[in-house]
């Protein structure tokens, strides 16, 4: 039987999961910065949070998954991206937190498989394909 030690790497699959969930919020929090808050920072207030805490979007959306991609602090900087997207549901979609799609999806399964995908990432590390070459407390 032939061995697929390509198929076999954590490390490969460490990237491609940083790449994934990274690459999907950046580009997210990329046209947040772009586009400014605008409306995100009253939304936050109307939901009984100080209006500042809008602020950490940039953080979590952008700063953050550019740190999953590039696999530097990436432990930390992923479970800012998990916390951030518990909060967008939890501000955002909290009324249809329990709800199907017209196509039989959950409405918030973005949300719930970067929040996942990025709870991976904080307890797996980057791996050796990363800036940090997995080594390292925060990697």
């Amino acid at each position: 039987m032939m061995e697929h030690k390509f198929l076999d790497s954590p490390d490969i699959g460490k990237l491609l999961l940083r790449v994934g969930v990274g690459l999907v919020l950046f580009l997210h929090g990329l046209g947040t910065v772009e586009s400014g808050l605008g409306g995100t920072v009253e939304m936050v207030a109307n939901n009984g949070f100080p209006g500042w805490l809008a602020y950490g979007t940039y953080i979590g959306e952008f700063v953050a998954p550019l740190l999953v991609l590039l696999g530097k602090w990436s432990r930390p900087a992923a479970f800012i991206m998990a916390l951030n997207m518990l909060l967008t549901v939890v501000v955002a979609h909290r009324d249809i937190a329990f709800a199907r799609n017209d196509f039989g999806g959950w409405q918030i399964e973005l949300n719930a498989l970067l929040m996942l995908g990025a709870l991976a990432v904080a307890m797996l590390g980057a791996g050796r394909f990363s800036l940090s070459r997995g080594d390292g407390r925060w990697d």
